[in-house]
């Protein structure tokens, strides 16, 4: 299956959590970062989602937002820290491609959050993802 996904982290299960209708999963990506997402207990069966399975993060661009420093008081439980290895700003929008360990993402935001940001190649991010804007594939 081919996805338009651009983000696509590799990495393992360490742990399965589920609630009544929804769990969440811990993820260890390449890079050693803990990635949680939040799914339905119907995907975590039928994927077979256990502690040790493979699986792939997938992130849509427009689901990551950034930041330029450490933020307190948000209930994001993904941030990821990394370094901007390319920024195109377009008139409305900018795409921002982040390295971070073991791997890399893409931000898609507006080219006013870019501007206001201060973004440039070589600037350091924080990458934050709502757990329930992650998605799991297995291969």
């Amino acid at each position: 299956m081919t996805l338009s996904i651009r983000n696509q982290l590799p990495g393992t299960v360490t742990a399965v959590h589920p609630g009544e209708v929804m769990a969440t999963v811990t993820v260890r990506l390449a890079g050693g970062q803990d990635v949680t997402a939040a799914i339905t207990l119907e995907a975590v069966n039928h994927l077979g989602l256990t502690t040790g399975t493979a699986v792939r993060a997938l992130v849509k661009s427009t689901d990551v937002s950034l930041a330029t420093g450490p933020v307190d008081g948000l209930s994001i439980r993904n941030r990821l820290p990394g370094t901007i290895t390319g920024l195109m700003i377009g008139s409305a929008m900018a795409a921002v491609k982040i390295t971070v360990a073991g791997g890399e993402l893409t931000a898609a935001i507006t080219k006013d959050a870019a501007t206001d940001l201060g973004l440039f190649v070589g600037s350091d991010v924080i990458a934050l993802i709502k757990a329930t804007e992650v998605s799991l594939a297995t291969d």
